[in-house]
């Protein structure tokens, strides 16, 4: 073992310099090129790399983009590092074959920046606000909170919803008939379980929900989508329920058109069906009124299911299903006799959070902070891949990128490419859509599912540059074809 240690060359090859001039995360870099060298046995075991100091200054990066890939290399156990002795490749049982083959950068470990759909950003969730909702809720309570809890849900929490739901979304229901569940997939669980199958779903949607009917026997066909929203005149008389997301069709957008809203509910009313109303993003409009949920069209065919998942966080396992009433009794046997999902101290302090008007605060002050990021998300694409579409924009916490045809696989491996985490439109579209005995076979739209609530409010620009710098570019012009021949 030499006392001396190997020059950046040796290290990282020739063209890793010219790599670290651009503009992507040089730290991701810099760690990639570092395994492979490892990996591919042209850094041997125990053989000591240059402080890190040295290798800065020789690749013109800033000394903490060094030590931290050092740092994160230790921890991974690529590297070791001791006192006196510098830093190192590890040890290894048995040494790495040599293998000789061409170096290609390695995608990042994991993605610098995220763009997926499904959270907002963490950090604003309102700690202060809450806080003192919680205490409130606490020295309040009422002895009975403490005990075993009912499977309705506090009463409490129960009341503040259907003030709020029937203010902010036009949901006629008393406090009687909601059930508090722990989110929205738990509520599809009990309404799997009671109504039984085959459901109706659109054939965009999220796959973890048609998975999850499916894990409790409910099957699922799919509905065409188009800019009206779901095709409601598909529903026939053997669907038992249909899952529908018409504030805000998920994920291509837009609300689901008046008629289709009136039909669905005539064939609720002519079929004995259920219309499954998934209110994941009701609150946050931007450039239309908000639309009423389809429940107050006939509670009695509809049921209303919502979250504080997107407008408070996931980490809150609560949730709400607004019932008919014939379906409030077989609902709670299914759930059990004890509340078992969501505390009773979360659900009175989200009852006081509602009430004291904290939550409507909460909403409006997400509702200007997600308008401002999905202006930024435009005004970006306008100015650097102007050749694309942005659509799905009214409303929600994510926007739809439409592409050419036959780019968008790999549009996503170029963003993982960037260390940019996002997904393709095609990702949720339903497995039975595009089957050939379909007869309204919609051929797939290319697009990403572009999240913009989730990132720092610092990381976001970097985030945007990303997935500019992963669409593909402008298709070239088709040549006209050449005039025929003048006929003399």
């Amino acid at each position: 073992m030499t006392d001396s240690w190997v020059n950046s060359a040796e290290i990282l090859g020739s063209d890793l310099p010219l790599e670290l001039s651009g503009t992507g995360n040089r730290r991701a870099l810099l760690m990639a090129a570092l395994r492979e060298a490892v990996r591919s046995g042209r850094l041997a075991p125990g053989t000591r790399l240059p402080p890190y100091r040295s290798l800065a200054a020789d690749l013109g990066l800033a000394r903490n983009t060094v030590a931290d890939a050092y740092a994160e290399l230790v921890a991974e156990g690529w590297l070791a590092a001791r006192q006196g002795s510098g830093t190192r490749v590890a040890e290894r049982a048995v040494p790495v074959t040599p293998v000789h083959r061409p170096r290609t950068p390695e995608r990042p470990a994991r993605p610098v920046h995220d763009l997926v759909q499904g959270q907002p950003d963490p950090s604003v969730f309102p700690r202060t606000a809450w806080l003192a909702s919680a205490r409130r809720a606490l020295a309040a309570a009422p002895d009975d909170a403490f005990g075993p809890g009912d499977p309705h849900g506090r009463p409490e929490l129960r009341r503040a919803l259907a003030g709020y739901l029937a203010r902010v979304r036009g949901v006629r229901a008393a406090p009687e008939r909601i059930v508090l569940c722990s989110g929205a997939a738990h509520g599809l669980r009990l309404l799997a379980e009671v109504v039984g199958g085959p459901w109706a779903a659109e054939e965009y949607g999220l796959p973890f929900h048609r998975e999850l009917l499916a894990s409790h026997g409910v099957g699922t066909r799919p509905l065409g989508v188009d800019a009206d929203g779901a095709r409601v005149d598909g529903l026939t008389r053997r669907d038992r329920a249909v899952l529908l997301t018409p504030a805000h069709q998920f994920p291509t957008g837009g609300p689901l058109h008046p008629a289709r809203r009136a039909a669905v509910v005539d064939w609720a009313r002519s079929t004995g069906g259920l219309v499954v109303e998934d209110d994941y993003d009701g609150e946050f409009r931007y450039d239309r009124q908000p639309v009423g949920a389809v429940q107050g069209l006939d509670p009695e065919h509809v049921v209303l299911v919502g979250s504080v998942s997107k407008s408070l966080s996931p980490a809150l396992r609560i949730g709400w299903m607004v019932l008919p009433q014939r379906l409030v009794a077989p609902v709670v046997t299914a759930k059990g006799e004890r509340e078992q999902f969501s505390s009773a101290t979360e659900q009175l302090a989200l009852a006081d959070f509602v009430e004291s008007g904290a939550y409507d605060r909460q909403v409006r002050r997400m509702r200007q902070r997600h308008r401002r990021r999905r202006d930024q998300l435009v005004a970006a694409l306008e100015r650097r891949a102007p050749h694309v579409r942005v659509t799905g924009i009214a409303a929600g916490l994510h926007a739809v990128v439409e592409l050419p045809p036959g780019t968008e696989r790999s549009a996503v491996r170029a963003a993982a490419w960037q260390g940019l985490a996002v997904e393709g439109l095609g990702d949720y579209l339903h497995p039975g859509a595009e089957h050939p005995s379909r007869a309204t076979l919609v051929p797939h739209r290319d697009g990403l599912v572009v999240g913009y609530a989730t990132p720092a409010e610092s990381a976001y620009p970097e985030a945007l540059e990303a997935l500019c710098r992963s669409l593909p570019p402008v298709s070239p012009p088709v040549p006209a074809p050449p005039p025929p021949p003048a006929v003399l």
